[in-house]
């Protein structure tokens, strides 16, 4: 099975990306498909960016990638902006999207409502969207429910491609990949970056632990001898992603019957947090000082990509009659 799946540059990823994002291309990857795995780079000049910051962004999240386990000899990891396929399809799909369905994509009324700098490459942002999967011919995709409707346009757009022209595009299938919402350290929403509420991949421990001792928790325990709900605390919903059940039914037992106080949870949880981070972050820092270590996976996996979709494209080209 053929996938594809791509994650923007804003830099190192935090533990809500991993567990809603990553966690997923890993298990694809070791599972053995064939997996095209993209920084995608186009989609994020969608927004202003600072030129320099987006470039280190670029090194850092592959950088990360490469920590947490994306293997270069499994997967083909690149940079969407290093395979000029991914572009020139997407003007071929523009010149075959409906009208009618581009402004119905809901992401884009979302973020055009809450931002008047809203700009014709975040209007079309699904069709160069629909160009990244098509031009691997991509059986499949992991995306969250957020996604979805931009996968019925990549469908909608292969089958008016294949109707219109030749049967040559895949409709690619919604993977619909187990995420996990990681709520954010404040409590009240997911982990962000906006919000200032996560844990990076790559933390050293000292800001782990000041990030998790001030994090919110079950707002009923005031002082230690007052009972909790595990249920409704993020210090527990944290715990379930990194702790074993014998640490799990310690935090309910002494959470609800008042033996343990939250400092005593949040021990544990940062204890449990960077016996899984360390090593990442420890692969991690030895990639970034070798940034050319980083740049060649880049640059071998994106020869990889250009085959694959240069040869896609061509097929293209001869189809709608550019070849003369």
């Amino acid at each position: 099975m053929r996938v594809f799946s791509g994650i923007q540059p804003t830099g190192i990823p935090h533990l809500g990306n991993y567990f809603g994002t990553l966690i997923n291309w890993l298990k694809l990857q070791n599972e053995g498909h064939e997996c095209f795995y993209s920084i995608v780079n186009q989609h994020a000049i969608t927004v202003p960016q600072e030129p320099k910051l987006l470039s280190q962004n670029i090194i850092q999240m592959a950088a990360t990638l490469l920590a947490v386990g994306i293997d270069p000899q499994k997967s083909t990891l690149f940079v969407q902006s290093d395979v000029p396929a991914h572009i020139q399809l997407a003007w071929i799909l523009s010149c075959l999207a409906p009208m009618g369905q581009m402004e119905r994509m809901i992401q884009y009324k979302e973020k055009a409502k809450s931002d008047n700098t809203a700009n014709l490459g975040l209007f079309s942002y699904p069709v160069l969207q629909a160009a990244d999967i098509l031009i691997y011919k991509a059986d499949t995709v992991p995306v969250g429910i957020d996604q979805a409707q931009h996968l019925e346009l990549t469908r909608i757009l292969a089958k008016k491609f294949n109707n219109q022209f030749k049967e040559l595009f895949k409709e690619p299938q919604t993977l619909h990949t187990q995420t996990t919402k990681v709520v954010g350290l404040d409590g009240t929403a997911k982990m962000s970056k906006s919000k200032n509420n996560y844990i990076s991949l790559v933390e050293d421990e000292d800001t782990i632990w000041k990030k998790l001792s001030v994090a919110a928790t079950d707002p009923a325990r005031i002082k230690k001898s007052d009972p909790g709900n595990p249920e409704i605390c993020n210090i527990y919903s944290l715990h379930q992603l990194f702790s074993n059940q014998k640490d799990l039914d310690w935090v309910v037992d002494g959470c609800i019957n008042a033996k343990i106080g939250c400092i005593d949870c949040k021990k544990q949880l940062f204890k449990n947090i960077t016996d899984f981070l360390n090593p990442i972050r420890e692969r991690y820092e030895a990639l970034i000082q070798k940034p050319n270590e980083v740049r060649s996976a880049l640059e071998n996996g994106a020869k990889k990509a250009n085959k694959v979709a240069s040869t896609t494209l061509q097929e293209v080209y001869e189809s709608i009659g550019f070849k003369y």
